[in-house]
């Protein structure tokens, strides 16, 4: 040590390094924080209201929102004055997406399903009390189901949602029927959680899961989950159409084409 360079000296100096890297990091975290508020919001957000909603100062969100831009993981719309998740965001995604094998093995199943039902396919996880949209295929109509890859969507009004809900861990499972919000996204969305609750044993009972416009007027869908090997949901696999085209009865119908996708997809991507 220096002998001009007193201990208490020393002590201060790691004392003001370890503030210094505690800063950097919770900077990072309020900085992931925005990123993920703005996954929830697919039309973007005003600098005030993501401030707002992450309970942050507005010159904090504001420079944040900044150096995200900066390096891509934000988008800024001048007219609008609205931030998006960026590019940078989407190609991470498809690396992950990749790295867990979900592109390249579960496509081919999917496209196939695809082809059968003349409908969209949906691949979904479950993340928190969302389920996240890891794959698409769309049918070859003009109508389009807008749940694109990244997609966070609620748990308690999709049908892929339900049947993470009812296949998921006993515990996890209780946890859920607790405390899922039970959000009302359309009128026929279930909002009372002893429904819910009902709706989820039912679901038990048959094997998949129906949504009928409770996540969206004018879309149904029917969804079954994808087994670990303990015999629980580690996804969902869904057939969407709009109400026009197929009824109720037609397109449970589906249910064991997508049973057997789910299977061949279950024994062939990692579980989580």
């Amino acid at each position: 040590m220096n002998q001009d360079t007193a201990p208490n000296d020393v002590a201060a100096d790691e004392s003001s390094l370890k503030a210094g890297r505690s800063d950097r990091t919770d900077m990072v975290g309020k900085a992931l924080g925005l990123l993920v508020l703005l996954g929830d919001e697919p039309r973007g957000a005003s600098a005030a209201e993501i401030s707002r909603r992450a309970q942050l100062p507005f010159s904090t969100t504001y420079r944040l929102l900044g150096s995200l831009t900066r390096d891509g993981f934000v988008d800024y719309e001048a007219e609008g004055r609205r931030y998006h998740l960026g590019l940078r965001i989407f190609q991470l995604g498809q690396r992950v997406s990749n790295h867990h094998g979900f592109a390249g093995t579960a496509m081919p199943v999917l496209r196939r399903v695809t082809e059968q039902t003349g409908e969209a396919t949906i691949l979904s996880v479950r993340d928190g009390h969302h389920h996240l949209t890891v794959n698409k295929v769309d049918g070859p109509q003009m109508f389009r189901v807008t749940s694109d890859p990244g997609h966070l969507g609620s748990l308690s009004t999709t049908a892929v949602g339900k049947a993470l809900v009812a296949f998921a861990e006993d515990s996890e499972r209780e946890k859920l029927l607790a405390e899922l919000p039970l959000e009302p996204l359309t009128p026929k969305s279930i909002t009372d959680r002893d429904a819910f609750r009902a709706e989820v044993e039912l679901i038990r009972r048959r094997g998949f899961a129906v949504m009928d416009e409770e996540n969206e007027t004018g879309m149904r869908a029917v969804a079954v989950p994808l087994f670990n090997d303990q015999g629980y949901a580690f996804a969902s696999l869904a057939t969407a159409v709009p109400v026009f085209r197929l009824s109720l009865e037609d397109l449970e119908a589906h249910v064991p084409l997508l049973q057997e996708a789910a299977a061949e997809l279950a024994a062939r991507l990692p579980q989580r």
